[in-house]
């Protein structure tokens, strides 16, 4: 059986005109909270079994950029109850929540702080999300040190266990750091991860990855790819805003993931820019094919 997740938080509160950059994306939680409840609602409406927390940009150093680092608490145990109510609302208790983990500062790029360090930040995000959650996500890591801080810290508080990393968007293979997938998953070998997932790159980056991917692992593996126009191993961010989409219809994403899915992916989903209307096209095609 194919395990659906939700799509992408982010973009879509964009199209609804409430998250106009990456810097201050958190803010939506407090000043349109019921738009985004009403998009988690609409995931799971749309067939997901997995919808995740929105605490994406909520670190203390993005939240000190906005010197609101501390409100990491409060902000965080704010996006739980709003998918913890999306979920209620609904009515269907069998959706699980994912909480997030997110990059400690920004995505793509490798996050050179001590590992200690991270296991440390990572503990405390843990904290807030584990009252509501059913598992833990650490996703978009770019580098396997990261990843293993984030998987590091989770473990301890007993919930399944997954772990995504972002890929370039050149299909070699590597990590945003520039690592091997084997590099990545020899530093989770000894921590309970249940899955390990690729998410946040190109769709054909993803495709090019999950046959070697399913050799490398026995856990279950998975991905959910984003819509934005690839970038090279050379990108370089500029400023805050949010990068540019491209036309990526749900029969196109569909045909995509029915591949990763065929090449072993058990967990299959969206990230940035991949909304409902997409989710719900994959439930279709999934229910059709099982």
């Amino acid at each position: 059986m194919t395990l659906l997740i939700d799509g992408g938080m982010g973009q879509e509160l964009r199209a609804r005109g409430v998250n106009p950059d990456a810097k201050s994306a958190g803010n939506a939680l407090t000043k349109s909270a019921k738009i985004v409840q009403e998009i988690h609602e609409e995931f799971i409406n749309a067939g997901a079994e997995i919808i995740t927390t929105w605490n994406y940009s909520l670190t203390k150093h993005r939240l000190g950029l906005l010197n609101m680092s501390d409100k990491l608490n409060e902000m965080t145990q704010l996006a739980v109850n709003i998918t913890n109510k999306a979920r209620m609302n609904v009515g269907n208790s069998q959706v699980r929540i994912a909480g997030c983990l997110p990059p400690l500062r920004a995505s793509y790029e490798p996050n050179e702080q001590e590992f200690g360090s991270m296991v440390e930040e990572y503990d405390e995000i843990a904290t807030y999300l584990d009252p509501g959650v059913d598992l833990f996500l650490c996703e978009t890591m770019s580098s396997a040190n990261e990843a293993a801080a984030a998987a590091e810290a989770a473990s301890k508080f007993g919930k399944p266990l997954w772990v995504s990393w972002t890929l370039r968007d050149d299909a070699d293979g590597l990590l945003r750091s520039g690592e091997t997938l084997d590099e990545a998953l020899s530093k989770i070998e000894n921590l309970p991860v249940e899955a390990v997932l690729l998410n946040c790159c190109d769709v054909t980056t993803i495709a090019n990855a999950i046959p070697a991917l399913q050799t490398k692992t026995t856990r279950m593996i998975g991905a959910y790819a984003n819509s934005f126009t690839p970038i090279s191993k050379d990108w370089k961010r500029d400023g805050d805003h949010l990068r540019e989409l491209r036309e990526l219809t749900p029969e196109d994403y569909a045909h995509q993931a029915l591949q990763w899915r065929a090449n072993g992916a058990q967990i299959i989903g969206g990230c940035c820019g991949i909304g409902p209307v997409h989710i719900s096209h994959m439930r279709t095609v999934i229910d059709r094919n099982e």
